[in-house]
């Protein structure tokens, strides 16, 4: 099961990485979704996140087949 959540902000790349946490599950801080669900970097289980607005336009559309104008 896929899905997907877009956010839209001045700030979101840098608001959603601190939500998220860092690539490393070891690096990432206690209270992030990487930091308490992710077991190593290979194995990301539950979350993804972009590292930048022209990526995330990408990925979008090649694993959620959504158009990003």
């Amino acid at each position: 099961m896929r899905s997907t959540c877009r956010l839209e902000d001045e700030n979101v790349m840098s608001t959603s990485q601190k939500i998220i946490g860092a690539t490393n599950p070891v690096e990432s801080a206690l209270g992030t979704i990487c930091g308490d669900f992710d077991i190593d970097i290979g194995r990301k289980i539950i979350f993804h996140g972009s590292e930048a607005v022209e990526s995330s336009r990408k990925e979008m559309e090649l694993w959620f087949l959504i158009r990003v104008f």
